[in-house]
């Protein structure tokens, strides 16, 4: 169910984008454009309040963007997929500046870093690098989740796209969230997917990013994100409150996992040796330069690059590195 909805969302935006994004955007009081009102229904069809708090998850393989708000039972869901058109560098996470690599992992965006000028339409900064990152050397700045169709290190989702998300976040902002999480992946972390990129040298740091994503899988809320031992630690009560060296051995906890958790955790892990001990021929994809969502590929196959990118942008934005999106390898059916 949650798929089809996902995937029914994704629909509409790319058959909106069949037409100039010039003919529904605006330059001036871009910023302040209201949620569109269709987007409000669905608020009000699922019992969601417009100021209500947002959570996004990113995913580089499937190049989707998810926009969750919080609903009157006190837990998040799905309010809208959006297709995303363009980002760059290859799975796993970004350590230097100029490796072209978006970010991977969790971070938390508040209203200083939305962005009203951004040259990409609207912009959001995620907070590269974090506590963890800056604690293990990783450099780079303004990495950003913008409009248009061009990356080097960011995401990009079309100014129509980024104009519905930014005012999602301005009014959730607004509301009084001091700020909102943004989960970035480097795929749908399931058991197939893992069991695919196995031998990357990242796995490690998945398997750790994999803990936040099964807790907000299961539970339908934020994940407490802390930072120790060199990595991310999720939902832990430490004795003597937050660990201030991030590098330094964890201290000890006073709270134990959560059991469903733990047990969804375990299950997929059993799920992905059983994929690797049965010989099944699963391959990680190789990349380019980044991906692009097959509804844009389409698009850029069939018109070329000078119609997307006035698809895509009030101002023409060129498409980053067309031919490497073009060999994006993933496909839906992945």
């Amino acid at each position: 169910m949650l798929n089809a909805l996902r995937m029914g969302s994704i629909a509409v935006l790319a058959f909106l984008l069949s037409s100039c994004v010039s003919s529904v955007l605006e330059v001036d009081g871009k910023a302040t454009q209201p949620v569109p009102a269709a987007l409000k229904a669905e608020m009000s069809r699922k019992a969601m309040s417009p100021s209500a708090p947002i959570l996004v998850r990113i995913f580089k393989q499937e190049s989707e963007l998810e926009v969750w708000k919080r609903d009157r039972s006190g837990k998040f869901a799905l309010l809208k997929t959006y297709p995303m058109c363009r980002w760059s560098g290859k799975l796993g996470p970004k350590t230097r500046n100029g490796d072209r690599q978006a970010p991977e992992g969790f971070y938390h965006v508040s209203a200083g870093m939305l962005n009203p000028t951004s040259q990409y339409y609207l912009s959001f900064n995620l907070g590269y690098p974090n506590k963890l990152g800056a604690a293990l050397g990783y450099t780079g700045e303004a990495l950003m989740v913008h409009g248009a169709c061009s990356s080097s290190g960011c995401y990009a989702l079309t100014d129509q796209g980024v104009a519905e998300i930014y005012a999602v976040a301005r009014e959730a902002l607004g509301g009084g969230q001091g700020a909102f999480q943004v989960q970035a992946f480097p795929f749908r972390m399931t058991p197939e997917n893992m069991a695919k990129n196995r031998s990357d040298p990242n796995f490690a740091f998945w398997t750790d990013l994999k803990q936040g994503y099964d807790i907000f899988q299961v539970t339908r809320r934020q994940p407490k994100v802390s930072y120790c031992g060199g990595r991310y630690v999720f939902d832990q009560q430490f004795d003597g409150g937050e660990p201030n060296d991030v590098l330094a051995s964890c201290p000890p906890a006073s709270n134990g996992a959560d059991a469903v958790v733990a047990a969804r955790t375990q299950a997929d892990r059993v799920a992905m040796e059983n994929l690797t001990s049965a010989g099944v021929a699963l391959s990680a994809h190789s990349y380019a330069d980044g991906g692009m969502h097959p509804s844009f590929r389409k698009l850029l196959e069939r018109n070329g690059q000078a119609d997307l990118a006035k698809r895509t942008s009030l101002t023409a934005v060129p498409i980053s590195r067309p031919e490497a999106a073009l060999a994006d390898p993933h496909s839906p059916g992945d």
